[in-house]
């Protein structure tokens, strides 16, 4: 940088003539006499103890006279203590001469020429500080006090203060002056620091002080009168003669970091992550100073200690002047290198490095503040006790004095130091931080701890948007830092310490220098070798070319110099290179070389060394640094990284396995590294299934050729081993969390990579018990994971929610994997029986934990273990063939339940239901058993259901059932309350399909709809009584058609009543009919008399003789009876008349059967049969107002818009999921929501991961959950257009107004909405509970709010014929077209009847729109969550994607009135590398509960199980929310609350008679 300009040097070690008075001339008596009355008379005029005078002087010949007696003063010896303190105080006030106002103690001729004058006496300063003849500082203070150092220190520090004052505050100073005063501080500072170290000499206590001094003189020089050439090139000669001081590099860093402030801020702009430095730093730099010049000046400081890597090799530092005089006088040093003092050289290197470090961090944006080193510094302290316990600065001036210091200082011991960010030390701050690292640490942001809950997020500060490219901060640090990385490499070429001595040299030809062939080879995909790079590299590059021979023998260092000791220096620098080379953005091309030798430093950085100790290996400071900060190395499209993953592998066999593992550097956080070891094993998981049998190529050029190299796939069976070792010893929740999300990618992916290519099998050999652990197939790895989870589950994990959540959601989706047939084994019974057994210990283990435990987080893990538990079950059937599994489960289930066990302990006997007190462990662990034991009872097995998996309940309700009623008059125009564009002409007039049905609710629980008219078509010879049901409880809507048969239907075709028989045979023989009178009583009775007490009984016509109420009744009684005996006689006459006229034609009367009934009170026969109409079932329990069985009053307003509500209330949880594709810088919502509009503008790999998220469906087919209420659980008639294929589109087909993704389970239904501009103009026309206008009818989806009762028929739409009507899921035994008849909807009901339940009101004419009570207001009770998958061309963009914006177009219904927030949002980001795989970024809000699993933020995946992956994370994410939501129901128990509201609120409140009566008449049409 200045090889063309000449050095001063020499003028500072020669020493200026100016120096020397000529007093020096005489003896010392008499040159010391003169000295003291002429200073001690200059000095009485300056104002110190009396009034200041003018100075007597008044010509330049009497000035110079007297500066020469001063000059002498200041060279007195320091007995002379007063008269060299009033030299100083002369000067200094004379000075003051360059202020803008002098003082008036200032002689004359010094005011009209200050600058001469000031140069002179600047240059006379210098005696102060230099040793005095005959004296040697070192050993001054062994003969005299410490009083008098202090007070010598104190002359130094108060010359250093008024020069300084003189810098800030002058205006006048010339280049001449301050090019002399540059000159002196150069020069007092090489007397003081040049010299080698000794403990409490005046250079070590006035070494922070003239260094701090000089540099804040330089800044100020830069921006008053930048220095010239030679000074700067003086500047750098003297400060790398001084490089063995700390103080210097910590001076050099505080500058650099100020400096760099100042820089970014100029360069990058205000958005750019802010650089903090304290006030007072900040202050360094003038406010006049321009940005060329901050420029200029942060260059030249950062090179002005020369190499900084010359700091590990101690025969560089000491090839000094004064180092090798030190060693001729000295008999105790024989070489300079050997200096004690040199033993500090680890320490100061490591400092340099980490100031490097930090000026990287600062352009990279991560660059954060933390303590400095704490224990560093009492060890600084009790070898240094003279300055703590004697301060050289007085009490009034100490503050200013050490607010530039940057040595250790006992006056601020302990205190934070976040200004210079660890790299200064000695200046008081105000920050308040928690942890204290020291400089032998790993790198700077490496040993922050994690302040983040969310799971496996980044603890590290985001990188800057606008940071510089990779390729640019190493042109400008590369090559320290790469040098630094190669100290002490094994097999390194060493080069002689007389190429060293010199200047440094600062070219890069090494970086710059590319061969074309080199690109390619790294791009190359036939091999992941860098060979070429290392070949075609600039011949001066080698692997560690600076290692010096003078650390290569270790008998000629003290044992403080060897090369382990410089270990902390190495790893800053590769902890830097690490976050460099971490920081490549999307598409950044780094030069190969550069690659090269970074490969080549991690390669012998991993390396791990054998303990001196023992031969146990280690985690040493550098293996530390590099798994600290190389998290994303893997992640990024770097090229050729895959030849280290060996080489990080081997490290990861260190770090994680080892529980007790013990880092070499008690500063690196056990946790911490581990999590850093789990990122790059998640990142390194998916490489052998995806690279298979591609070889990884070695670093090295000289390999052997027989060498065999090693596949990726080879490396599965360590991965996997890896991975269930490091899940067997992790104790850090959060770490666990990150683990169990590995192992299930590991094993969906091998069963996935299985189940795609039949033909091969990974392992060898069958799965045996003897070798199943040594698999690495799936389903070795399936047995493996189960059993450990669940052993680890039941041990360990169960009092930490986070794990046992994590831990339930990898064995959910390992009862979701599935393993080829072929993979399976015998075990697979027995492992998933065990399994189940598990989690219901789990559950007992729980619940039977003592009461103080008991709390949400406890409940929280039981509901989720019933619900993985329910996972098991309807994946695996089979289990419940097993008596002891199905025993095992009904048992967990009455725990659940009731709180206890029917069969307790062995030997107690068993508790039946109705002894046991109804107390379980919470309500919400009640509700979770009893949707497990419904999943057992009605879903095992069964699902999904005919109807497919979109619906748990049937299709079928109240209209579309009187469509295939046999009665005519029951028929009705084709009603469905989900076909809500089937609309009805004006002819039909029939009445609402409800009035067809009795309603009852049973239990306060169950609502049953009773449909009394036969089903089918009509045949008169074979009715049977018949009763359809509708019944809706809190698990759906199930239709039930029942017959009472007395035949089986097997037998129905035999009648089983006989035909006509015809007239019998008459018999030959006529009988005798005798005539006689029947008698009530024996004739005998008449002859008895009769005695008193037959007249105690009065007659008839006695009792009402005086009554005349009873006689008018009696005569009412006797009027019917007399009008009965004529109407029988009169029907009896008529009868007799009609038989005469018979006999008289001749003709015979025929006997004939009486007609077969068709008409049945079946409503009360199912009642009855079920046992609901027994006196018991009618009474009012004693802890309910409400009876076992209630009618409900289906004619009050709203009854039928409360029944649709009811039915829309789904009995699964369900969620949405909006999927966003996001192009190279975007940020606007409407540019990312027109990318899916063509497959053209997305990539093709995103397509395919749409199809693997779900099925697609129709919303207006779909009865399940379609993304919004409005669509959802309601099957409509599509218009002709809406059912168009679409040719070309990029996930714009699933944008919710046609059709969507969907996938569902027993527990929970998931629908995936691509959003597009369209769709989210179509959610705008939607109101915000989720209705639509009427006049939105004809072109979208219908209301939700449309009910039987509270509209008129519409005029039906037009069905295209040759698209089929859908079929239900009704089996009816012949289907014939029924021919629609007019007639009324069904009979008159009785009087009784009518007085109990009033006619239904006419049908109003407008349509109502549904308030804020809608179905939607329902579902909202805590279970909404909004999750988006946003895919990412450019990985950068995450944290520029407008989430709020994009929250605007997942409207979904469920938000209750409520604007949804940012911040409570779930976002999956997905990044699509150039290998094939995919990054994960995960990002949600923080709480107790952190992010879901098994997506791991920072995690890699392969294609195969993308889809996956997401749908399981997704629907995790959304249960762990509804879990922490207190103001969550499940599903059924929404259902079993609104059925409940019905019955209050329709409830009809009959007495026993009333009801019986209700139930013998006729339902009312």
């Amino acid at each position: 940088m200045y090889s063309e300009w000449a050095s001063l040097s020499s003028l500072i070690h020669n020493g200026n003539e100016e120096n020397f008075s000529v007093l020096g001339k005489f003896p010392m008596v008499e040159g010391k006499a003169v000295a003291v009355s002429v200073v001690k008379h200059l000095a009485g005029n300056l104002g110190i103890s009396q009034a200041a005078e003018p100075s007597p002087l008044t010509t330049d010949r009497e000035v110079l006279w007297c500066m020469e007696v001063v000059c002498f003063g200041l060279s007195l010896p320091l007995s002379e203590h007063d008269t060299i303190r009033d030299c100083v105080f002369v000067y200094c006030e004379w000075l003051s001469a360059l202020h803008p106002v002098p003082k008036i103690s200032v002689p004359k001729p010094v005011c009209e020429d200050p600058n001469l004058y000031a140069r002179k006496m600047i240059n006379h300063f210098h005696n102060l500080f230099v040793p005095r003849k005959g004296e040697a500082w070192p050993f001054l203070y062994l003969d005299i006090g410490h009083d008098v150092i202090n007070r010598q220190a104190v002359l130094c520090h108060r010359v250093l203060r008024t020069l300084q004052t003189l810098a800030q505050v002058s205006n006048r100073m010339n280049r001449e002056t301050w090019e002399s005063l540059l000159l002196f501080l150069l020069a007092i500072n090489d007397t003081l620091l040049g010299p080698p170290t000794v403990k409490d000499d005046v250079g070590d206590q006035l070494c922070e002080r003239v260094l701090s001094v000089l540099f804040e003189v330089w800044l100020l020089a830069c921006s008053r009168c930048f220095p010239s050439p030679p000074l700067w090139k003086t500047f750098r000669e003297m400060c790398m003669n001084w490089r063995h001081r700390m103080a210097l590099i910590e001076q050099w860093n505080r500058v650099n970091l100020v400096l760099t402030s100042k820089l970014l801020e100029f360069m990058y702009g205000p958005s750019f992550p802010e650089l903090k430095v304290s006030e007072e730093d900040a202050q360094l730099i003038p406010s006049g100073m321009t940005n060329d010049c901050i420029a200029q000046a942060w260059y030249r400081f950062l090179h002005c200690i020369g190499d900084p890597v010359d700091l590990c090799h101690p025969a560089i530092i000491s090839q000094t002047q004064k180092f090798l005089q030190y060693a001729i006088t000295s008999e105790d040093v024989v070489d300079p290198y050997q200096h004690p003092c040199l033993t500090q050289l680890p320490k100061i290197f490591s400092k340099a490095i980490r100031g490097i470090a930090v000026l990287v961090d600062s352009f990279l944006g991560i660059a954060q503040p933390y303590m400095d080193e704490g224990s560093s510094e009492k060890k600084e302290s009790s070898s240094h006790p003279s300055s703590a316990t004697h301060s050289p600065t007085p009490p009034p001036q100490r503050r200013l004095a050490k607010s530039f210091s940057v040595a250790p200082s006992s006056a601020i011991k302990g205190m934070p130091k976040a200004s210079l960010i660890g790299l200064t030390s000695g200046r008081t701050v105000t920050t308040s931080h928690s942890t204290a690292t020291t400089n032998s640490g790993p790198s700077s942001t490496s040993s922050l701890t994690s302040v983040l809950s969310n799971l496996g997020q980044d603890t590290r500060p985001p990188l800057a948007p606008a940071r510089p490219k990779c390729n640019s901060i190493l042109h400008m640090f590369g090559e320290w830092l790469f040098e630094a990385a190669h100290i002490g490499c094994h097999g390194s070429t060493h080069i002689s310490d007389n190429s060293r001595l010199g200047e440094a040299s600062t070219k890069r030809p090494s970086s710059l220098l590319l061969d074309g062939s080199v690109r390619k080879s790294i791009g190359s995909g036939n091999s992941l070798g860098i060979q070429g790079m290392v070949v075609n590299a600039s011949p001066s590059f080698s692997p560690a070319s600076s290692q010096p021979a003078s650390l290569n023998d270790a008998t000629e260092l003290p044992p403080t110099l060897t090369i382990e000791k410089f270990e902390s220096g190495r790893a800053e620098a590769l902890g830097a290179l690490c976050r460099i080379f971490c920081a490549k953005k999307t598409g950044e091309e780094i030069l190969p070389v550069y690659l090269a030798r970074f490969y080549l430093a991690l390669q012998q950085g991993l390396r791990i060394p054998e303990d001196r100790s023992g031969d146990a290996r280690v985690c040493g400071e550098v293996l530390s640094s590099i798994i600290l900060n190389s998290a994303d190395l893997f992640r990024l499209d770097l090229d050729g990284v895959q030849v280290l993953v060996p080489y990080v592998l081997d490290a990861l066999e260190i770090i994680l396995p080892d529980k007790e593992l013990s880092p070499k550097s008690q500063y690196v956080s056990k946790t911490e590294l581990r999590r850093a070891s789990i990122h790059l094993l998640l990142s390194m998981l998916v490489l052998p299934l995806h690279f298979q049998t591609l070889p990884i190529r070695e670093l090295s050029s000289g390999s052997e050729k027989n060498y065999n190299p090693l596949t990726f796939i080879q490396l599965k069976p360590r991965l996997m081993n890896l991975l269930i070792n490091a899940l067997q010893v992790e104790s850090d929740p959060q770490n666990t969390q990150m683990l169990l999300g590995g192992l299930l990618l590991s094993v969906q992916d091998a069963a996935a990579y299985e189940e795609m290519e039949q033909g091969i099998q990974l392992d060898q050999g069958p799965d045996t018990p003897s070798n199943l652990l040594s698999s690495d197939s799936a389903h070795a790895l399936f047995v493996q994971a189960t059993y450990l989870v669940c052993h680890r589950l039941m041990s360990s994990w169960k009092s930490d929610l986070n794990v046992s959540l994590a831990a339930l959601e990898l064995l959910a989706g390992l009862a979701r994997t599935h393993i080829r047939k072929t993979a399976r084994k015998l075990t697979d019974d027995l492992e998933c029986k065990r399994a189940v057994k598990w989690l219901c210990d789990y559950v007992a283990q729980q619940c039977s934990r003592p009461p103080p435990a008991h709390s949400k987080d406890l409940h929280s893990s039981i509901v989720a273990a019933f619900q993985t538990a329910a996972t098991w079950l309807s994946a695996h059937p089979f289990l419940l063939h097993d008596k002891e599994c199905l025993t095992t489960v009904l048992e967990v289930v009455e725990l659940g339940i009731s709180g206890t066990k029917s069969q307790g302990k062995p030997g107690e006997p068993i508790k039946m239901k109705e002894e046991k007190e109804l107390k379980p462990a919470s309500m919400r662990v009640r509700d979770a058993a009893e949707a497990l034991l419904t999943v057992i009872l009605e879903q095992v097995g069964y699902f999904p259901s005919p109807c497919g998996a979109e619906s748990l309940s049937s299709l079928l309700d109240e209209a579309a059932l009187l469509r295939h009623c046999r009665s005519p008059s029951s028929l009705t125009p084709p009603f469905h309350r989900n076909c809500s564009n089937s609309f009805y002409s004006e002819q039909y007039k029939g009445s609402s399909p409800l009035h067809h049905f009795r309603y009852f609710v049973i239990e306060n629980s169950t609502m049953l709809a009773l449909l009394e008219e036969p089903l089918g078509v009509s045949d008169e010879q074979d009715s049977q009584p018949t009763v359809t049901l509708l019944i809706r409880g809190p698990f759906g809507r199930h239709a039930w058609s029942m017959q009472l048969r007395h035949l089986p239907r097997h037998k129905s075709g035999s009648k089983y009543h006989a035909p006509n028989p015809g007239r019998p045979i008459p018999m030959g023989e006529t009988s005798v009919r005798p005539d006689f009178k029947p008698r009530y009583f024996p004739e005998s009775v008449d002859r008895i008399p009769l005695c008193k007490v037959d007249h105690s009984i009065p007659s008839l016509e006695s009792t009402f003789v005086e009554d005349e109420k009873s006689s008018m009744e009696h005569a009412h009684l006797a009027r019917l009876m007399e009008r009965q005996v004529a109407a029988e006689a009169a029907a009896m006459q008529k009868s007799k008349a009609l038989l005469e006229q018979i006999r008289d034609s001749g003709g015979q009367v025929e006997c004939t059967p009486p007609p077969v009934c068709h008409e049945f009170q079946t409503a009360r026969l199912f009642l009855s049969h079920f046992g609901f109409l027994s006196s018991e079932s009618l009474k009012e329990p004693l802890n309910s107002p409400i009876a076992p069985l209630m009618a409900l009053d289906i004619n009050q307003p709203g009854f039928s818009h409360d029944l649709e509500t009811l039915d829309g209330i789904s009995c699964r949880t369900c969620d949405t999921v909006h999927l966003f594709y996001v192009r190279a810088r975007q940020k606007t919502a409407d540019e990312i929501l027109s990318n899916v509009n063509s497959s053209s503008t997305v990539n093709p790999h995103f397509l395919e991961f749409l199809s693997s998220l779900g099925w697609p469906v129709s919303v207006h087919k779909h009865p399940g959950w379609s993304g919004h209420v409005s669509t959802s659980w309601r099957v409509t008639e599509s218009s002709s257009g809406f059912d168009l294929p679409v040719s070309d589109h990029g996930g714009s087909l699933y944008n919710g107004e046609n059709k969507v993704l969907y996938w569902a389970d027993v527990n929970s239904e998931i629908a995936f909405v691509v959003p597009t501009l369209k769709s989210q103009k179509f959610m705008d026309t939607i109101s915000t509970d989720g209705s639509l206008t009427s006049g939105e009818l004809s072109s979208g989806p219908a209301s939700f709010d449309r009910s039987f009762s509270d509209r008129g028929y519409l005029p039906p739409t037009p069905v295209p014929p040759e698209k089929p009507m859908r079929t239900f899921s009704l089996d009816l035994e012949r289907q014939q077209q029924l021919a629609q008849q007019d007639g009324s909807a069904g009979a008159s009901s009785s009087n009784m009847a009518n007085e109990i339940m009033p006619p239904a009101p006419p049908p109003p004419t407008r349509q109502k729109r549904l308030g804020r009570q809608g179905p939607g207001s329902l579902h909202s009770s805590g279970g909404d969550t909004k999750v988006l998958v946003v895919w990412l061309e450019s990985f950068e963009d995450w944290i520029n994607v407008p989430i709020g914006d994009l929250l605007n177009s997942m409207a979904t219904g469920l938000e209750g009135g409520t604007r949804p927030s940012e911040r409570e949002s779930f976002v999956i980001f997905l990044h699509a590398l150039q290998t094939g795989l995919l990054r994960v970024k995960l990002q949600g809000p923080s709480g107790r509960m952190t992010l879901a699993t098994p997506l791991v933020d920072g995690m890699v995946v392969s294609r195969r199980v993308l889809g996956t992956l997401v749908r399981q994370t997704s629907l995790n994410m959304c249960r762990r929310r509804r879990l922490e939501n207190d103001a969550y129901h499940p599903p059924h128990v929404r259902r079993r609350l609104k059925i409940q509201e019905m019955t209050q609120k329709y409830m009809i409140k009959m007495s026993e008679p009333e009801l019986y009566t209700y139930l013998f008449s006729s339902p009312p049409s």
